[in-house]
């Protein structure tokens, strides 16, 4: 069905009827068929708890030939676009079970937005996470007012308990589903960009197994101008959505890797009212690699001071890996959705997006071990501007020459070009230089 004009008419072809929950601990029961009213009055009801981030025009524009403007969710105060879904799921609980309490069991941005605005709410919330979360994590959601639990050593341990303990005490157990409160909530995204960048022709949003935020804001665009193109960006490593929209029902990718770099883009699709909704008001949905994600991260580190994580940067990795050239000198909105990496992760990204964006290279040869020769070595790199991050030399090993020293040494480039002419310098004066291939 496509939604046309101003109508306020349910999305009656975009969903199917909902499955009714056996569990009285589920949002399913929140469950009904989503209007575009709905989303307007989730815009109004949660306006004062969350920010209405900036939709800015981007510096990378001229780099990828259009005109892009970044959604900035990631300065959402839990540094996450879940909180608007949440947000708005908590303040439509009845006040009987907001005096109860709800209770939730994974580190996902999810979680960490029920804790907090939980908190926030007065609303009684606990959090049970395996031992093996990061400690950062536990943290968090303590600082966001939670009582965090610490129980079993796999997030189904955890999940496991948490359910026993919402029957047991009449708490309302959490997980992130799509009711149509709960995509309302997500879908005031795609108000705020249509009001603050006018004349769009393309909005991208993340995809992957939680397209919540990617059906929900859908809803609201085509609604508010059907011509717009919707476009979703999934990992290649595990192309949940584009598998389930194939199959017509949520499947679950047996080869998805759960590393917590992918976060939520990663998982089952977790419903069947955002992949019908997906199937009907989306118009394309494509599938990046890694690579293209790291470079993404890199690009809006560099460019837009954003640390971001890879559900955040994945939405521009579609336009730096360049698979939507029908994009080109049109005005397109990005949506950043999340910045909540690790620090570990985040140095361990950015070295290796450095690497792949030929930034940074190492080489290795063998010279005389003379006085003076590595000096030679390093005039070059001086004279060809190359900023020196290691240089090792090895003597006892080489099976060269006698008297021989091996040289490895790792350097900072400017770009590509750059990386090229230094190795052309390196090779006329050094033939025998080895290049360490990414």
């Amino acid at each position: 069905m496509k939604i046309v004009s101003r109508n306020e008419e349910l999305l009656r072809d975009a969903l199917s009827s909902i499955p009714q929950p056996s569990s009285r601990t589920s949002l399913a029961s929140c469950n009904k068929l989503i209007r575009f009213e709905d989303i307007s009055a989730a815009a109004f009801k949660i306006q004062c708890g969350v920010q209405k981030t900036p939709c800015m025009y981007s510096r990378l524009s001229k780099q990828y030939g259009m005109d892009i403007y970044l959604k900035k969710e990631f300065l959402q105060y839990t540094g996450s676009v879940k909180e608007r879904g949440v947000l708005y799921l908590l303040m439509s609980l009845p006040q009987d079970q907001q005096r109860k309490g709800v209770i939730v069991a994974s580190d996902s941005n999810f979680s960490m937005a029920v804790a907090y605005h939980a908190s926030e709410l007065r609303i009684p919330v606990f959090v049970i996470l395996s031992t093996s979360t990061a400690p950062a994590r536990v943290k968090t959601c303590r600082e966001y007012g939670a009582m965090v639990i610490s129980y079993g050593t796999t997030a189904k341990d955890s999940q496991v308990h948490a359910r026993r303990l919402a029957q047991e005490n009449g708490y309302l157990y959490l997980e992130e589903e799509d009711s149509a409160v709960y995509l309302s909530g997500l879908g005031t995204v795609g108000l705020e960009m249509y009001e603050q960048v006018p004349k769009l022709d393309a909005v991208i949003f993340p995809a992957g197994g939680h397209c919540g935020l990617l059906a929900g804001s859908a809803a609201a665009l085509k609604h508010l101008n059907p011509h717009i193109s919707i476009i979703g960006v999934e990992s290649e490593s595990f192309p949940v959505l584009q598998q389930s929209l194939k199959a017509g029902h949520p499947t679950e990718d047996q080869g998805c890797n759960n590393h917590h770099f992918y976060g939520d883009v990663s998982g089952v699709c977790f419903g069947s009212n955002s992949l019908q909704l997906t199937g009907k008001l989306v118009d394309k949905v494509v599938a990046v690699r890694e690579e293209d994600i790291l470079i993404s991260m890199l690009r809006l580190l560099e460019y837009e001071r954003a640390t971001v994580d890879a559900e955040g940067a994945i939405g521009l990795a579609a336009l730096v890996a360049g698979k939507l050239p029908e994009l080109k000198g049109k005005r397109v909105a990005v949506v950043i959705c999340s910045g909540n990496l690790e620090l570990h992760l985040l140095q361990q990204c950015i070295a290796h997006a450095l690497t792949l964006d030929n930034r940074v290279c190492r080489f290795s040869l063998v010279i005389s071990d003379c006085p003076g020769d590595v000096s030679k070595l390093l005039e070059i790199l001086a004279r060809e501007e190359a900023r020196v991050l290691d240089i090792k030399q090895e003597r006892t090993f080489v099976t060269s020459e006698l008297f021989t020293v091996e040289v490895i040494c790792t350097v900072e480039t400017r770009d590509k070009i750059h990386t090229a002419q230094l190795r052309n310098a390196l090779l006329e004066r050094y033939p025998r230089t080895v290049w360490t291939e990414r």
